[in-house]
């Protein structure tokens, strides 16, 4: 093995829990030169942060993580990272809320903090990569580095690194994409990790009682509106659109005649929110903003695709379609249930991730079919 001197440097982005710290072990043995980070992103004096579940982001998360680093012989930062947590996630969160859309705030986690800002952190440090504990894989093709999907499809999490441009992609290292989560903690217990039988991280890190509803209107001016049906007629009051989101069933707070009725559409501009019957909320057209290709150029749009809509979906065959206007669509070949504003739509092929965009609220009414969508694209 080479003199330490000459190793090259990685920044491992570490939660404190088994995956971050096994992608550490792993580049350790390869002869990396692992520095290991975990972002602090509250207030630790708080009540906010001392009540914070197991799964992420306490003290005993930042004690994990130097343990582990300590067990390999590596340096361990514990970064300040509030300021840019509560702008690009938190600020994110609530204002999504506000305009009626479902956001997912891991993604902003992923995109501004774990790569844009600890990239910028690496450099200062003089590291020569970054790496993070996803269930992905980056190779390497005719000079193009391509998104693959984890090995492990219960714990792949390609869906949220749709955002991963050539430049990120040639200084990241997803060193665990390549195993099953059970070999993962086979790992773990053979160094020894401390946490190596610790629960996976399941909720939001900054809710940590899952009261959503409460978050989000602890943060918020209630502004009242009326819920509609499609015809417009009105069927009682709300206290708010972040309450909201699309395919919601409980808490409508309205009388359904026994008939199940669900949220099919939230309007910003008039304060409504609309109920319907199940179908009303299958759509095939879906337009996406923000869309990045990791390739760095546009998919063919008569490439067969397949895309997800939310984080757990299963992939569905489909295309995009180019409008004149500048807009992007997604043309799945059957209808989806509740397609959501503010979550991802990433597309694939075969195990490879081609890119997404975030959903938005459709310029079409939702009646419209596919047909009609690709007209206006003529």
């Amino acid at each position: 093995m080479s003199d330490s001197n000459n190793k090259k440097t990685v920044v491992v982005a570490m939660s404190g829990g088994v995956d971050s710290s096994v992608a550490a072990v792993l580049l350790h043995k390869q002869g990396f030169n692992v520095i290991g980070v975990t972002m602090r992103l509250f207030p630790y004096e708080d009540n906010t942060a001392s009540k914070l579940n197991k799964s992420c982001c306490s003290l005993d998360d930042v004690e994990d993580a130097r343990s582990v680093c300590r067990q390999i012989g590596s340096k361990h930062y514990f970064l300040n990272f509030e300021k840019e947590f509560n702008e690009h996630v938190i600020d994110y969160f609530v204002s999504e809320y506000q305009k009626g859309r479902t956001p997912f705030p891991c993604l902003a986690c992923n995109d501004r903090l774990k790569f844009d800002f600890l990239l910028k952190r690496a450099e200062f440090l003089k590291a020569d990569y970054i790496a993070t504990g996803h269930y992905a894989t980056i190779i390497k093709n005719d000079n193009k580095f391509e998104l693959i999907k984890g090995t492990d499809e219960t714990k792949d999490q390609s869906y949220v690194l749709f955002n991963l441009n050539q430049k990120i992609m040639n200084k990241l290292k997803l060193p665990i994409g390549r195993y099953s989560k059970t070999k993962i903690r086979e790992i773990a217990t053979e160094f020894g990790l401390i946490n190596a039988d610790k629960p996976d991280s399941q909720d939001i890190c900054f809710i940590p009682d899952k009261d959503y509803k409460k978050y989000i209107n602890n943060k918020v001016k209630n502004t009242k509106g009326n819920i509609i049906n499609s015809s417009g007629k009105i069927l009682g009051e709300h206290e708010g659109i972040h309450n909201f989101t699309i395919g919601q069933r409980k808490g409508l707070g309205i009388e359904s005649n026994g008939k199940p009725l669900f949220v099919t559409n939230i309007y910003s501009d008039s304060n409504n929110v609309e109920v319907g019957p199940s179908q009303d909320l299958m759509k095939k057209n879906v337009l996406i903003s923000s869309v990045n290709f990791i390739a760095g150029q546009k998919i063919p749009d008569d490439m067969k695709l397949e895309a997800k809509i939310r984080y757990k979906s299963f992939p569905a065959s489909g295309k995009l379609v180019y409008l004149e206007n500048g807009d992007i669509n997604f043309i799945f070949d059957e209808p989806q249930r509740a397609i959501t504003p503010g979550q991802a739509l990433v597309f694939y092929k075969e195990n490879m991730v081609l890119g997404g965009g975030f959903i938005e609220f459709d310029k079409f009414s939702n009646k419209n079919t596919a047909t009609e969508a690709i007209k206006l694209s003529l």
